[in-house]
């Protein structure tokens, strides 16, 4: 009784050593440097992956599979580079100097990705561009598990208990807020700065990003006196590893039956890590059906974007661009977290839905039923993309670059063709057909008789001069591959004319400019930026206020003489006409999902995991994300659909049948509560019926 008193005695004691202890320990300021280190690294990776698959499709001039392809392969390895990375820094290296090492590595990458799209330079673009992407890859995928927990071991546990809440807030937000400003700004630097007689500026929207990433190491090594640094003590992954191979083996070559397959590594392994590798396993087990999701959601940025690049973004005076779209998701992530904690999540447990495993079902149903939005929206698209000549299918057009109206018999049809117009027929079914014409004007005074050809698979525009169609080309009517207007000029020069320039102007500079010679001929397609032009012919403004739309191909049509100068602008396809506000309720999904799948899916590893194996259920989960992105890159490249609606339609059907199977599974599974010491206190049913329960779990019990 003596000691129980004295015990009693104590504690009050005790707690007031507790507090003047919590007092004394003071905020440590070396996190600021880490949470500063994280802001400027994830600008760097958002920054640069936001750009990356229009840079791999308009610049590098990868189709839409192999762009696809290629970012997906580049996002698997960032994720499947941080299983090394925790590696390195737990068995060799240290958190310290994993970080370092690999962040050098990292803004090498993005360097060279940068100087690679600078013309002037010289290098070969593709090459240097993939082994830049695979240098930034395991750069950051190396750091992302050093990072967080290197921040966490500069606090004192359990006295700074408090304050480490603090630290991974303000480190989630400045994930989040890198991101969201990078995500916006790097399309800006690409699309609207002109760099090396381009009009856009790849290499200083992957630029901004490695020097970023340059600052991000020079904060992390300012912050090095203040740093508490932990030696490395082993990494479970390698020890859970052996374990499992040994096991693996000794049930092959041994005879010898036992209740569980690990419990052939006894010989060599404690019973208790044993017991812990068979929880974990219980819990992976259910991350098997994940991968799928990701392949959904890691989408945004390459199929979405691609997507968006066929849309109209222009919303008043200002043009959104299909990268930027991107932008969506970490902005309402930051909205929907405090919505989800106070209000949809409490309702959700009101019909008794509050298990992780069910908030994880419902989030895989919101990603497929996005993807049935996406292939809605690209259903409607696909009725504003412009007809193609095919195989056995020709395309006819025929201008009329002079000042007066022609009547035209052309083959069976009849029509009128106005001055510096166009007509066309897109649907003529022939290999190789010719056809006879004749063409009749009084104001012009042509009365003209001839043959024309045209050939299958072509698009053959056929030009109208004084002499009749004398002079032919093969026209380009596809939609412009980076999304901005394209235009050439299609001129007849009276041979009495000098050479003049033909120039489309927004104020006194001009945007685009060509060389008009004597007698009939087109000029090269050009790009410009989507906007209201003037069309000047030498020093005479001949139209004014013209609008080159996005996804549109123009050609300025006319006649130059001495005494006047003609013109009018033809639309040959069709500008993009769906808006690209069409894509946010997909987005909306997408994101609504992703809260319910990663953050709950988190949390579940988390919790249901020994302590000993939470890391180890950390990296695994990562590996899912990995696995995700390789399911991309396979059905990318496999090309197996004509039409992108049927691949979104497909990736929402695998996310519902993944979802169906996830559900069963997770019926099966029994819920535990482990505390902080790996031990079971207690089993948690949480309305699972028919649940199995872990028996390792049960070994732990005994």
């Amino acid at each position: 009784m003596k000691t129980s008193t004295n015990e009693i005695q104590d504690h009050p004691d005790n707690e007031t050593d507790t507090e003047e202890n919590q007092k004394k320990l003071k905020y440590p300021k070396s996190v600021f440097f880490i949470i500063g280190n994280e802001f400027c690294e994830r600008f760097s990776f958002y920054g640069m992956r936001t750009v990356l698959t229009l840079y791999l499709r308009n610049y590098l001039n990868y189709n839409d599979d192999t762009s696809t392809a290629i970012y997906h392969v580049f996002t698997m390895f960032a994720y499947f580079f941080p299983v090394f990375g925790a590696i390195l820094a737990d068995s060799l290296l240290g958190k310290f100097r994993t970080i370092f090492y690999l962040s050098i590595v990292y803004a090498i990458g993005q360097i060279l990705l940068s100087l690679t799209a600078a013309p002037p330079i010289g290098l070969p673009k593709r090459e240097f561009s993939l082994v830049g992407l695979l240098l930034i890859a395991l750069g950051t995928g190396g750091i992302k598990p050093c990072v967080t927990a290197f921040g966490g071991d500069q606090f004192v546990l359990p006295q700074q208990e408090r304050y480490l809440s603090t630290y991974f807030s303000l480190f989630y937000f400045s994930i989040n807020f890198g991101s969201l400003i990078s995500s916006f700004l790097t399309p800006i630097l690409r699309s609207d700065v002109e760099c090396f007689d381009e009009k856009t500026c790849y290499s200083l929207a992957f630029f901004v990003p490695a020097v970023l990433m340059t600052v991000s190491i020079v904060i992390f090594i300012v912050g090095r006196p203040l740093y508490k640094i932990v030696k490395p003590t082993g990494n479970v992954v390698l020890v859970v590893s052996k374990c499992i191979s040994h096991a693996i083996y000794q049930k092959v070559t041994s005879k010898s039956k036992r209740e569980h397959w690990l419990d052939h590594a006894d010989d060599e392994y404690d019973r208790s890590l044993i017991n812990d590798i068979k929880a974990a396993l219980q819990v992976m087990k259910l991350f098997i059906p994940i991968p799928i999701f990701w392949a959904l959601f890691d989408q945004q940025a390459s199929r979405w974007t691609l997507q968006a690049s066929k849309m109209d973004g222009e919303i008043g005076s200002f043009l959104l661009q299909p990268d930027q779209m991107q932008v969506i998701n970490p902005l309402l992530v930051l909205a929907f977290i405090p919505i989800f904690e106070t209000c949809f999540y409490p309702l959700l447990a009101k019909i008794g839905l509050r298990t992780p495993l069910k908030k994880l079902t419902i989030g895989g149903v919101l990603a497929a039923l996005a993807f049935v939005l996406s292939a809605l929206v690209e259903l409607q698209l696909e009725t504003t993309y412009p007809v193609l000549p095919s195989e056995g299918v020709a395309q006819l057009r025929v201008f009329n670059t002079l000042n007066c109206p022609v009547n035209m018999t052309i083959g069976d049809q009849s029509f009128g063709l106005k001055e510096m117009d166009m007509w066309a027929n897109v649907n003529i079914e022939t290999t190789g057909r010719s056809f006879d014409y004749t063409a009749q004007s009084e104001s012009c005074k042509i009365n003209s008789i001839g043959t024309i050809l045209v050939t299958g698979g072509v698009a053959t525009s056929w030009v109208m001069g004084p002499d009749g169609l004398s002079y032919n080309y093969v026209d380009f009517i596809d939609k412009p591959k980076t999304g901005d207007p394209l235009v050439r000029g299609l001129f007849f020069v009276n041979e009495s004319s000098s050479s003049v320039e033909l120039s489309l102007r927004k104020g006194d500079k001009p945007s685009v400019s060509f060389s008009l010679n004597a007698g009939i001929h087109e000029t090269d397609l050009k790009e410009i930026k989507p906007s209201v032009y003037d069309i000047w012919i030498g020093d005479q403004k001949a139209k004014s206020d013209v609008q080159l739309k996005l996804g549109g191909v123009y050609t300025v049509v006319g006649s130059v003489s001495p005494n006047e100068k003609n013109v009018n602008i033809v639309t040959v396809t069709e500008p993009n006409s769906m808006h690209i506000l069409w894509q946010i309720p997909q987005y909306i999904l997408i994101t609504f999902g992703e809260v319910m799948f990663s953050v709950t899916g988190l949390e579940f590893a988390f919790t249901q995991a020994p302590t000993s194996m939470k890391s180890l259920l950390q990296a695994s989960w990562l590996l899912t994300v990995a696995f995700g992105n390789l399911i991309v890159v396979i059905i990318a490249e496999g090309s197996w659909f004509s039409r992108q609606v049927y691949e979104f339609f497909l990736f929402a059907g695998l996310m519902f049948v993944d979802m169906i199977i996830f559900a069963f599974m997770a019926k099966l599974y029994k819920y535990v509560e482990v505390p902080d010491d790996g031990s079971i206190t207690e089993e948690i049913n949480m309305d699972v019926k028919n649940g199995i329960v872990n028996e390792s779990y049960k070994d732990n019990e005994k």
